[in-house]
């Protein structure tokens, strides 16, 4: 049976490469991380994705056509309602804090109260029809789409379901937490 092998000292040269390679290593780490939770911070402790009741002035099937209702998100718990499709500032996964339900034909639809050029609050222009948009004068039609500019992009639709009753709706939103 042979003698085991005498273990070999490290070398100086072996040393160094691994202390430098360490040093390297702890230093990138050391400036990647805090960029990388900058890029993908946490979520708040508390925050969940949850459906929203809202309450609304007119009951949905008391509502003629071209009438809009506003509603806002509660703030107790502080939440936002989670856009579901739309471009420009209104980009889907974006948080709404205010809606509109409209009745337009037989449909109702709900959106988010931003303007897709720069996120001013639309409101309804009774005599035209329309939703204007008053930072800019973006003109939106009943049904989101933009009549004419700036915006490019229609406003953004709320996904939503009826509530208990036919006053108030169920939007998915996000509970922002604590």
């Amino acid at each position: 049976m042979a003698a085991p092998e005498a273990a070999r000292p490290i070398q100086r040269r072996t040393f160094l490469a691994w202390y430098m390679a360490g040093l390297m290593t702890a230093t990138v780490l050391a400036v990647v991380a805090p960029i990388l939770v900058f890029i993908w911070p946490p979520p708040a402790r508390g925050q969940r994705f949850a459906p929203i009741d809202v309450s609304l002035d007119k009951p949905l099937d008391q509502m003629q056509d071209g009438d809009v209702t506003r509603f806002d998100a509660p703030t107790q718990p502080d939440s936002a309602f989670v856009m579901q499709d739309g471009g420009g500032d209104n980009a889907p996964g974006k948080l709404a804090f205010s809606g509109l339900a409209i009745k337009n034909g037989d449909k109702v639809n709900v959106f988010a109260i931003n303007c897709s050029h720069l996120g001013c609050s639309v409101a309804l222009n009774k005599d035209a029809k329309t939703l204007d948009c008053p930072c800019h004068g973006s003109r939106f039609r009943l049904d989101g789409t933009v009549q004419h500019g700036p915006a490019a992009y229609p406003l953004s639709h709320l996904k939503w379901q009826p509530g208990d009753n036919p006053t108030t709706l169920k939007i998915d939103g996000i509970i922002l937490g604590t």
